[in-house]
């Protein structure tokens, strides 16, 4: 009797993992699965590690796929594992601790790595990055002990890293590079909004600043944090969120074509065409992918290829964030800033917490960015994603799915009127 094909999987994450479970439903008996994992845990939502940090939820409430899920599948689940190397010659992978597994399809899900600022002091104790359930783990330790802590970065990360610490009685300040927070995701005004309203719950922003060192307290141990400008500030607690990188350092090892991130084509296949990659470690068309939704993309991609389908493709990602900071709903999808050729349409409202910008390119929506209100934002990115021409909703775009709708149908209904009186 033929052996089954063997499918190795390097990464036990969010990525990793849905794409075995889309593969699981199309072909549930088609492999051997063998998943190695650099944590000692199964896998977890990353995206809830926020809520586990302010004390809302606790680390077994986050757990996508517990140690049954695994066995009932038949899967070889390696907790605690990382790899070492590939062996793509004779096609076997070799972890750190010298177990090996021999594979047909290997799927690279390595993720990414926060990107800790090259200073010194980076190595002192009371320096932590935020990326996985470890450093909450210790961020939690740190904030038991209170003080001031220092969080470097004003993106997502940082924010909720910020308002984390600080929902555990931290004092908190923010240091970041650029003028306004989360610059990837919201417009200058938006992002200005959002500024004030954390300072009026505590957390202090040091925008514009570049950190150029942390301060040692002669014990190894973090003090505080010093700024190109020769201006400091104390911290018992330093916290890295300035970013993330693919993890590639295996790919690399392995000879496979990176370019910022593993370079795969529109399969998810890499250059040796055994070896597919999805996650945060992809580099796509020259887009690296850091949210979830073109992650689990990527994995029916990829899960429909080991299947034996070979007729799915992934061409790229409309990406849209919605999140909530410290109660703020903010929204952004597409072309939020927009430019030449564009044109915005804007509500502002701060009396009441409310901004809308909403930008157009020949006839249809390209772009929103929402603040306060965001109820409409899964609306606005449909748009987005078909290219749906707005003409007929334009007048009413702004005011939500809803009144758009209640308009183009009585729009409809009075031509239709129009229509049935200028009959003969």
């Amino acid at each position: 009797m033929d052996r089954k094909p063997r499918l190795v999987v390097v990464g036990n994450g969010m990525a990793g993992v849905r794409t075995l479970e889309e593969l699981l439903r199309l072909a549930p008996d088609l492999y051997d699965i063998t998943v190695f994992g650099a944590e000692p845990h199964p896998n977890y939502n990353r995206i809830l590690l926020s809520p586990v940090l302010t004390g809302e939820q606790r680390f077994q409430d986050i757990v996508l796929n517990d140690l049954d899920w695994y066995r009932s599948h038949g899967i070889d689940l390696r907790l605690n594992r990382p790899v070492a190397r590939i062996d793509r010659v004779r096609r076997v992978v070799h972890a750190e601790d010298g177990s090996q597994a021999p594979y047909d399809r290997l799927l690279l899900a390595t993720g990414s790595n926060p990107f800790v600022l090259p200073v010194p002091g980076r190595d002192l104790d009371g320096v932590i990055a935020f990326r996985d359930i470890g450093d909450v783990e210790r961020m939690i330790a740190a904030a038991g002990r209170g003080g001031r802590a220092v969080v470097i970065g004003g993106g997502l990360l940082g924010l909720e890293a910020a308002n984390g610490l600080a929902a555990r009685g931290m004092q908190v300040s923010v240091v970041h590079l650029g003028d306004s927070l989360l610059e990837r995701q919201l417009d200058a005004q938006a992002a200005g909004l959002l500024q004030r309203s954390l300072q009026a719950r505590g957390l202090e922003f040091l925008m514009a600043r570049e950190t150029r060192e942390l301060l040692d307290d002669g014990q190894g141990r973090v003090c505080g944090v010093r700024f190109a400008d020769g201006s400091q500030v104390p911290a018992e607690l330093v916290v890295m969120a300035a970013g993330i990188r693919p993890n590639t350092a295996l790919a690399e090892r392995s000879g496979l074509r990176v370019d910022r991130g593993v370079v795969v084509s529109d399969t998810m296949q890499t250059y040796d065409p055994a070896i597919y990659a999805v996650g945060e470690c992809v580099s796509h068309r020259g887009t690296c992918y850091g949210l979830v939704a073109p992650l689990f993309e990527q994995a029916r991609v990829a899960a429909n290829h080991l299947a034996r389908y070979g007729i799915a493709r992934y061409e790229g990602s409309i990406t849209s964030t919605k999140l909530k900071v410290t109660g703020i709903d903010v929204f952004s999808a597409g072309d939020y800033a927009g430019g030449e050729g564009t044109e915005a349409i804007t509500l502002a409202d701060p009396a009441d917490g409310l901004y809308k910008r909403l930008v157009i390119r020949d006839g249809r929506l390209v772009g929103a960015c929402l603040y306060g209100d965001t109820a409409d934002g899964a609306w606005y990115f449909r748009l987005i994603r078909e290219g749906v021409p707005i003409e007929a909703l334009r007048e009413h775009l702004m005011y939500g799915e809803g009144e758009a709708r209640q308009a183009a149908t009585q729009a409809s209904a009075a031509e239709a009127a129009g229509h049935a009186a200028a009959a003969p």
